[in-house]
């Protein structure tokens, strides 16, 4: 077990290789209440937790991201008040990305802020969702327009909850491992270079390397820019296209599948300016494909999909901002792209 510190507007510590009920027990103190929010498929596990004197409260939302929507934060409010919830007490979220988004919102929104815990039961949520403080749900015009930043107290990550992952769902949490590669840590890149989703999954020692440089490589950055001007911005390389490609999906893509298109749009991009020499453009595509991930997405989808970007949260005014790589490890912001070229490097990475 080791821990990774993360400072924002209060210090808290990213725990990882540890059991997470035993830690989870050893973070109660001494509160009174506890709240556990997590998605279905977790009903069994969480309620299966002995909470000592602490009286424990428990609500199922859906899987996915049908759980971060008005109405579910508005019976969650509804819960804690009837439930009684109190300044002192504590919302744990448990579950992927999406619970822990819909989790910290929860907590961030309750009595203005109380405290809560994240428990991230995948790889996005364990290298990326579950710390930096931002929470949120979805709107009909986008994901994560409506949120706040209100970190954690603790984010605990066991990575034996990655056995029980599909595939794809472990796929889709390594493309955010894969960007932050190329933002701020070559040394993933290196460990990633040749490497099949099989081998990666066999080999603990591998993944909890690459989920310790992934959380210190974010933490570094989010302790340094805790509410987002260009210093956080660089966390969502590729995830401009990402987000589109994900909602024009109705999200049957998964998050990290959404944004390993938009890694290889926004290279692309890069490439055709003349900022990203060609072997690192190629990089990006061979990284993704030898992991399962997609690369390419509908051609016929750019003017949705041009739309879409126009509503991201990078964009101010009329302008797309992107962020873009001059080379592994050093960031740049677009503001001047144009749908033309836009388009030209969308074409490239288009079936």
């Amino acid at each position: 077990m080791h821990t990774i510190d993360v400072r924002s507007e209060h210090d808290y510590q990213v725990i990882i290789d540890c059991n997470w009920k035993e830690q989870l027990v050893n973070s109660l103190g001494n509160r009174s209440r506890v709240a556990f929010i997590f998605s279905n498929r977790m009903k069994d596990v969480v309620k299966a937790i002995e909470v000592g004197d602490c009286e424990a409260f428990y609500f199922e939302v859906a899987d996915g991201e049908d759980a971060k929507t008005y109405q579910t934060l508005n019976t969650l409010w509804n819960w804690l008040g009837a439930s009684g919830f109190t300044r002192s007490d504590l919302i744990i979220g448990v579950g992927g990305g999406t619970i822990t988004d819909l989790a910290g919102f929860t907590a961030a929104t309750w009595l203005r802020g109380i405290d809560w815990i994240a428990v991230p039961t995948t790889l996005a949520g364990m290298v990326d969702a579950a710390i930096g403080g931002k929470t949120g749900i979805n709107s009909d015009y986008g994901k994560n327009l409506i949120g706040s930043f209100h970190s954690p107290q603790q984010v605990i990550v066991d990575i034996s909850w990655l056995k029980s992952l599909s595939d794809r769902d472990y796929a889709a949490g390594l493309a955010e491992v894969v960007k932050t590669g190329f933002i701020a840590q070559p040394k993933i890149l290196d460990l990633l270079t040749n490497r099949s989703l099989e081998s990666i999954r066999t080999d603990d020692t591998l993944i909890s390397e690459l989920i310790s440089l992934s959380v210190a490589a974010k933490a570094k950055v989010v302790s340094a820019d805790f509410k987002e001007s260009f210093g956080r911005e660089i966390l969502n390389y590729g995830h401009t296209l990402g987000h589109a490609v994900e909602i024009h999906s109705k999200y049957s893509l998964r998050h990290g599948e959404a944004v390993s298109i938009g890694l290889c749009f926004i290279a692309q991009f890069a490439g055709l300016r003349g900022i990203l020499d060609e072997q690192t453009v190629t990089l990006h595509q061979n990284l993704l494909k030898n992991l399962g991930l997609p690369i390419t997405y509908s051609r016929s989808a750019w003017q949705e999909l041009f739309a879409l970007m126009a509503l991201d949260k990078k964009a101010r005014g009329h302008n797309l901002r992107f962020v873009a790589i001059s080379k592994v490890g050093e960031c740049l912001r677009i503001e001047d792209a144009i749908e033309s070229e836009l388009e030209q490097a969308y074409e490239m990475i288009s079936t």
